[in-house]
């Protein structure tokens, strides 16, 4: 065969092509081929790109190792068969291409798309590829040389990138998530349109990519310091999500929840931020709804409880009454002997003192108030709420009630507790239809039981027991027994919110309740709390003051109550104090414009015309920084929903001793402030 150096010095095409018998092929023996076909093919062998070539009328396929790579299963077949049956199924693709190669013209394509068959099925290809001309000595075209790249991976890499991206760019456009990104000077890199929209709203202007944020609020400062101040904590570094109101109050105040990311580059350095915002305006609306509609329930509950209480409270007032006039009328009697009149004032006295705690109690459930929890002693409470639930049950009930040696701390609302004492004491007194004992104890115990599918609970407790001897519940009852609206009773009889409220406050207050009954041998509610622990020894008695002398100290007394007015005034005067009487809060800021100096203390209902105590209080707090307030009150709902305000309150009705000692209390703190003693030695020296 001779030597074959132009087929190169190894690889294995040039080893086939050298071990190949070519004496029948169109190309006949190497040793004749044409030394433009020698060089062509020298060059393709040695090349490490995918190289063929198409020689001769029939186009005899030569190719080099990098081709036969992605040839797959036609190699080594395909090697000196005619070009077209090498590729049958892309002859169509490649003819015309061919044809104009032939004719003289370089060819080239980039990333063709072709479906090829090259691992025993058909697939999608892609291939950038050029064709050049092979001319004879004499310029002849002879055949044809190509230069393949597989652009598959590629393409198909690039097209799911595209993909991946036109889908976000599709959430990024079309979710009602308002996403900004920014760079480190406010600068927006990208908005979509859901944000586009709800800036305009909430500022009145349109932003778009490019802009800065601060700058599109300049002619707005106060709405231009509120993105400052929320964007520098996501240009800081900080991932934080929080809800806060923005926009101009001139356009839409709109609430949102923040969230912030810090934008990092490929070296991992901050470059911006980025924020997801979510309009929370309507699930704001909403808890507010549902924390009104909440207050309504409490309020119906307990104005539930105070109608099953009603009745017997009237009767009680009745007797208190009673007591009150007949020892009125009787002071009156001429030559009364002193024990006797010692004897009515006292029965007056006491009787009014009986008169202010059931008022006191009846208001605390209609108080209309957020929960607010406070530790108190839950014995104390039972054996308070003890009267109310006695004279609800009537006198055909006898009342048993078992309350420990030792105090037993909770913490919860004092309210919502008394409430669903009486709720559960106006429930066992219905099943009893309204005759038998009714047993209320309270202790410590150890934790709470498996209760209605729920796990036993370790840890310290205070148990709260009601029993009852009344008709018990039906099996099937008991499960829907705290339900809100469900009742066994007749209509008219009862809403069906008393035992729900009990429930609600349990769980709220970290406990729960537990029903044993049998029907026709009665029912015991326990209510499970947990227990607290005061830090010291619990709340100070108060310390009794004995004396109540007023001597030097002027008292500014302000009631637009002509009767209670004087009563205050008098019975002040009696205890040596010095007063003056306003009937209304502008009245006595006049007084003390004239001369705040000559009072010690300002002592104002709460409830008045024009300026309230509250408001009068503040004013005084403004101007006369050391002229203490003291406000009292037989019910204020703005107390009630509002709190003191930091005023010391003195509840009506209050006793002369009462008033006196937080009359010196309030002086010696003004003393104290002003670092006088002089003109009120009885005050201070004691």
């Amino acid at each position: 065969m001779g030597k074959l150096e132009f087929l190169g010095i190894g690889g294995e095409l040039s080893a086939l092509m050298r071990e190949r018998d070519w004496a029948s092929s169109p190309v006949g023996l190497p040793e004749r081929w044409p030394q433009s076909l020698r060089t062509t093919l020298s060059l393709m062998l040695d090349n490490g790109h995918c190289m063929f070539v198409a020689w001769g009328p029939e186009l005899t396929f030569f190719y080099n190792d990098a081709y036969a790579a992605f040839l797959g299963a036609r190699h080594p077949a395909a090697l000196g068969r005619p070009f077209p049956e090498v590729w049958t199924e892309l002859w169509p693709d490649l003819a015309p291409l061919v044809d104009r190669t032939l004719a003289g013209e370089m060819v080239w394509q980039d990333e063709r798309h072709l479906v090829m068959t090259r691992n025993g099925y058909p697939e999608d290809t892609w291939f950038s590829f050029s064709y050049s001309p092979v001319r004879d000595d004499k310029g002849q075209v002879n055949g044809m040389i190509g230069v393949v790249n597989d652009m598959t991976a590629k393409v198909v890499a690039e097209r799911r990138s595209k993909a991946e991206r036109d889908l976000l760019a599709t959430v990024f456009d079309g979710t009602d998530m308002l996403i900004l990104v920014s760079d480190l000077d406010y600068n927006i890199l990208a908005i979509n349109p859901a944000n586009v929209v709800a800036f305009r709203q909430v500022y009145g202007v349109r932003p778009t990519v490019g802009d800065n944020m601060l700058d599109l609020l300049a002619d707005q400062p106060e709405c231009q310091a509120e993105v400052r101040e929320g964007w520098a904590r996501g240009l800081s570094g900080e991932e934080v999500t929080f809800v806060q109101e923005f926009g101009n109050p001139g356009l839409a105040r709109t609430w949102f929840e923040v969230t912030f990311r810090p934008l990092l580059d490929a070296a991992g350095q901050r470059v911006g931020a980025y924020q997801f915002v979510s309009d929370i305006t309507e699930r704001k609306r909403s808890e507010a709804a549902l924390a009104e509609a909440q207050d309504q329930l409490r309020q119906s509950q307990k104005l539930e409880a105070i109608g099953q209480l009603t009745g017997g409270v009237a009767h009680d007032f009745n007797n208190l009454l009673t007591v009150i006039r007949g020892s009125v009328d009787l002071l009156r009697h001429d030559n009364l002997p002193d024990d006797k009149r010692t004897r009515y004032i006292d029965a007056i006295g006491n009787t009014a003192d009986r008169a202010a705690k059931l008022t006191g109690q009846l208001l605390a459930f209609a108080r209309r108030q957020a929960l607010t929890s406070e530790m108190f002693d839950a014995g104390i409470s039972l054996e308070e709420v003890a009267t109310m639930i006695g004279t609800m049950t009537g006198s055909r009930i006898t009342l048993d009630i078992h309350l420990p040696q030792e105090p037993f701390f909770i913490v919860a609302d004092r309210s919502q507790f008394d409430t669903a004492i009486v709720n559960m004491g106006i429930n066992a007194r219905d099943a009893m239809g309204g005759e038998g004992r009714l047993t209320i104890a309270t202790g410590p115990v150890s934790g709470i039981p498996a209760i209605r599918g729920h796990a036993a609970v370790a840890g310290d407790f205070i148990a709260v027991t009601i029993t009852d001897m009344g008709s018990g519940i039906a099996p099937g009852e008991i499960d829907r027994i705290f339900e809100p609206f469900f009742t066994t009773k007749g209509v008219g009889q009862g809403t069906g919110l008393g035992l729900s409220q009990v429930i609600g406050f349990a769980k709220q207050s970290g406990g729960d309740i537990r029903v044993d009954s049998k029907p026709g041998e009665g029912t015991t509610f326990t209510l499970y709390l947990p227990r607290a622990y005061p830090d010291g020894n619990g709340q100070q008695a108060e310390q009794a003051d004995e004396d109540s002398d007023g001597s030097g100290v002027c008292v500014l007394v302000v009631e637009d109550n002509a009767e209670v007015g004087e009563f205050a005034t008098s019975a002040l005067k009696e205890l040596g104090y010095d007063t003056v009487l306003a009937n209304d809060g502008h009245a006595a800021l006049r007084l003390l414009d004239e001369n705040c100096r000559r009072f010690h203390v300002v002592f104002s209902d709460v409830v008045m015309p024009g300026m309230d105590g509250i408001e009068l209080g503040s004013e005084v707090r403004e101007r006369y920084p050391d002229v203490p307030v003291i406000l009292t009150s037989g019910y204020s709902h703005v107390l009630a929903q509002n709190g003191q305000h930091g005023f010391e309150l003195l509840h009506k009705p209050y006793s002369v001793d009462q008033l006196s000692r937080v009359l010196r209390k309030a002086v010696i703190w003004q003393i104290k402030r002003r670092g006088l003693t002089e003109g009120v030695p009885n005050l201070v020296d004691r």
